[in-house]
């Protein structure tokens, strides 16, 4: 329902409050804080209305208030004031993920150290998921006399290597053979098509260089299978051991977060948001029970146009949503901007 001017005001000095402090509000701090010409008891009557409403609650037998799950949503969706990132947060963020520009896992595991620096929370992502993610480059890295490293970049901006033994001394014939076969048969196409079939069907029409070329071949569909494969990262989950809030059930949230199953079927029960916004989870509206007394911020990156994986943060219900949803807002931009420059190079 549609609140006066005064209860909205009432409500997000609250929420606020509760935010930065963790202790339950009361009528004076209000009255104090806002400079509001109107008496305590006022203010307790309309505190009272806000509970019954269920935007309020009042823990044990404290004269104060705390906001309800219903009170933050309210709160998100039509009280939070707008907060930018500053320019020099900003630039610290692009500094920070630049350097791991070739590598999609390891921007995101930059991108997680960032957020859980940031924000004190826990920092969830997924690495570039792409059925139709082609082959745009494979390199052939030796590091030794009969050891090489295969290297395959997709178009979702995912990196992946595998070492592997040939049974030969490693040539230079050898690496222009190679590099003629991928360049033939896979540079272009659908990682996905890259099966152990293909390649012993390919190995058989090489002939003498069958021997050779095999083992650097099969490496080679074992890449293009882990690039298929989405990983959950983790980072700042002891940052979660800070809130009293998960004084009961720490380890359990944590060990939960770090279950790629459940976190997926977070993620595709809210599979894209309008206008580039990020999804807000708030208590009991997450789906499992283990992240019901906390909030979840997350949204998708884009590479190249395409939502290709997410990002996002875990933390109790009283986050400060106003900085906190900018702060992820903008990371997930610039995550999706360096690789989709990573895939176009």
């Amino acid at each position: 329902m549609e609140l006066s001017e005064r209860k909205k005001r009432l409500l997000a000095a609250i929420v606020e409050r509760y935010i930065a402090t963790g202790e339950p509000v009361g009528s004076k701090t209000l009255v104090d804080a806002l400079g509001l010409s109107v008496s305590s008891a006022t203010i307790r009557n309309e505190m009272a209305e806000l509970s019954a409403l269920g935007y309020l609650e009042q823990p044990h037998t404290s004269a104060g208030r705390i906001p309800s799950d219903a009170g933050y949503r309210y709160y998100v969706d039509y009280l939070m004031g707008r907060y930018e990132l500053p320019p020099n947060e900003k630039r610290l963020i692009d500094a920070k993920l630049e350097p791991a520009a070739g590598d999609a896992r390891k921007v995101l595991e930059n991108a997680g150290h960032i957020l859980a620096e940031m924000t004190h929370c826990a920092a969830v992502s997924t690495t570039p998921a792409d059925e139709a993610a082609v082959v745009r480059r494979v390199e052939l890295v030796p590091i030794g006399v009969r050891t090489a490293m295969i290297v395959m970049l997709t178009s979702s901006g995912l990196l992946k290597s595998r070492i592997c033994k040939t049974l030969s001394e490693l040539t230079v014939d050898m690496a222009e053979s190679f590099y003629n076969i991928v360049n033939a048969n896979f540079i272009g196409k659908p990682a996905a098509a890259m099966t152990v079939a293909k390649i012993q069907t390919l190995a058989v029409s090489l002939g003498e260089k069958s021997l050779s070329m095999t083992p650097l071949l099969v490496a080679l569909a074992d890449v293009a299978a882990m690039t298929e494969r989405t990983e959950l990262l983790l980072e700042g989950q002891s940052n979660l051991l800070g809130y009293r809030e998960y004084e009961q059930n720490a380890y359990e949230l944590i060990e939960f977060l770090r279950r790629a199953e459940a976190m997926d079927r977070v993620f595709s029960e809210h599979p894209s948001s309008e206008n580039g916004n990020l999804h807000v989870l708030i208590g009991e509206e997450n789906l499992f029970r283990e992240l019901q007394n906390s909030s979840m911020i997350f949204g998708k990156y884009a590479i190249a146009g395409h939502e290709s994986g997410t990002l996002g943060l875990v933390g109790p219900t009283r986050i400060d949503y106003a900085r906190l949803i900018p702060s992820l807002r903008y990371i997930t931009e610039i995550v999706g901007k360096i690789l989709s420059e990573n895939v176009e190079e």
